[in-house]
């Protein structure tokens, strides 16, 4: 069973050749390349990264010495929200998603009232997955590109915080 625990500084060098690996062709067949090479760039490179760590943000999972999972979260607004959260893709379906985004929710302060997570309107099964977890639509932001597949789904959950 996969080790999930906060991401510390030396895991950096681990979680950006993750995402160099998973994410384009994750992303590709749903967003186009072009949009697919844009995440990687944006989210996935060692300084933004470095920082979420730096902030405590990041959780990962690890299993045989090698990283199959990363989750990260940040705010919008006053809410916190979850920004990235990617399964190995022979990992799916065994339970490590639920654990990641637990081990994220561990790390809200005490009173958060709800939890936000976003991902593109093209990424069905990642929407199939956050109902499951009991998010449900809040709001979906179209693309500045007009593209419909790039639209923004934010999905909230109320949140118990102790």
């Amino acid at each position: 069973m996969a080790d999930v625990r906060t991401a510390g500084p030396d895991d950096v060098a681990a979680i950006v050749p993750f995402g160099e690996a998973h994410i384009r062709p994750h992303y590709t067949p749903l967003i186009g390349a072009a949009a697919a090479d844009a995440q990687v760039r944006d989210w996935w490179n060692e300084p933004h990264l470095a920082a979420a760590v730096a902030a405590g943000r990041v959780v990962v999972a690890e299993d045989d010495g090698g990283l199959v999972g990363v989750g990260q979260r940040g705010h919008d607004g006053t809410d916190p929200v979850v920004y990235k959260l990617y399964v190995h893709p022979e990992r799916r379906g065994r339970g490590l998603g639920p654990r990641l985004l637990d081990a994220l929710v561990r790390q809200l302060p005490a009173g958060a009232g709800r939890l936000l997570i976003e991902h593109f309107a093209a990424n069905v099964r990642a929407g199939a997955f956050y109902e499951r977890e009991g998010f449900t639509v809040d709001r979906i932001e179209p693309s500045p590109t007009g593209d419909p597949r790039l639209a923004v789904v934010w999905r909230a959950r109320p949140l118990i915080t102790t």
